[in-house]
């Protein structure tokens, strides 16, 4: 429809007063320049100039065409400085992250981030750990921190430090026992409602297995996707639940619930999750988050015990 040549020329003809002294800066004649503009004019369907006066002027619909033209040619500018610039990130940064890591140091990640590359901007998406799998084996992410189970096949990966998993029952529960009494059996477990991870993930699988045994009563499991839902679940006493402990315990949840004391047997593996990226498209990206993601994780576990 018009190329930003055309912008160009266009606001030489405004800043000079006319025709010939455009012409004259870019060496044409002024013809040459007149011809230029009615090719434009006919293109877009638009009369930019008032002709009719001594003096040539923009008229109402020509003055808003520049002004918005003028915005696209000060955008490709932006662009071309952003990305030519040497050092540091830029442009758009897709990262994915499971719950769990909203909940503990996603915060001071993106400030981090943010602070040590000014031209960056973050796209988020929040998602079960299989799914950012996904995402990033199809070029839908850039980096995902997510549990080491769903990383895909070639992805470059960063471990982060374990996150224990612990029982919750909410703060007034009578399940609740104290640390000197004798700890619940997977037996009073069972019996319970019991809220967690949702199903596929490793905790929900593992949690299955453990209550599978032919001499426990059919277990009433339930999944969610969110977090945040299962501690509220258990805050309000609509069962117990497995919850990762760095969350459980944090200050907003920490008078609503409370950890139960349970048998050896009865405890789940640690979540591991990583830092995961494709090196062969995203390398830079990928280990700069790692390397940030990693010290805010270390801090996060320090302030948290």
């Amino acid at each position: 429809m018009f190329e930003l040549k055309d912008v160009e020329i266009l606001q030489d003809i405004v800043r000079a007063g006319g025709f010939r002294a455009a012409a004259a800066k870019y060496g044409l004649s002024q013809s040459a320049i007149s011809n230029r503009v009615l090719a434009l004019e006919k293109r877009l369907g638009i009369q930019l100039f008032d002709r009719g006066r001594r003096q040539v002027r923009l008229t109402p619909v020509g003055r808003r065409f520049l002004e918005e033209a003028q915005r696209l040619s000060a955008a490709r500018d932006r662009l071309i400085q952003e990305i030519t610039r040497p050092g540091g990130l830029s442009g758009t940064v897709r990262i994915g992250v499971a719950e769990t890591i909203v909940h503990t140091i996603l915060s001071e990640l993106l400030n981090q981030l943010k602070g040590a590359h000014q031209r960056v901007r973050f796209e988020l998406s929040v998602d079960t750990s299989r799914e950012l799998g996904v995402a990033l084996a199809d070029d839908g992410l850039d980096v995902a921190i997510m549990l080491r189970e769903s990383v895909p096949s070639g992805a470059a990966v960063v471990p982060l430090q374990r996150q224990p998993l612990g029982w919750y029952g909410a703060a007034a529960d009578p399940l609740r026992r104290s640390e000197s009494a004798e700890p619940l059996t997977l037996a009073d477990l069972a019996r319970q409602t019991i809220v967690s991870f949702p199903k596929g993930t490793p905790p929900f699988r593992e949690l299955e297995g453990l209550l599978a045994a032919p001499d426990l009563p059919p277990p009433d499991l339930h999944g969610s996707a969110s977090l945040s839902t299962v501690l509220h679940l258990v805050a309000d006493g609509f069962g117990i639940g497995v919850l990762p402990v760095r969350i459980a315990e944090a200050d907003l949840f920490r008078s609503r619930i409370r950890r139960l004391n349970v048998v050896a047997e009865a405890q789940l593996s640690a979540l591991r999750f990583v830092v995961a990226y494709m090196p062969d498209r995203n390398r830079d990206v990928g280990e700069e988050v790692a390397a940030i993601a990693r010290a805010c994780d270390q801090n996060d576990l320090e302030k948290r015990s």
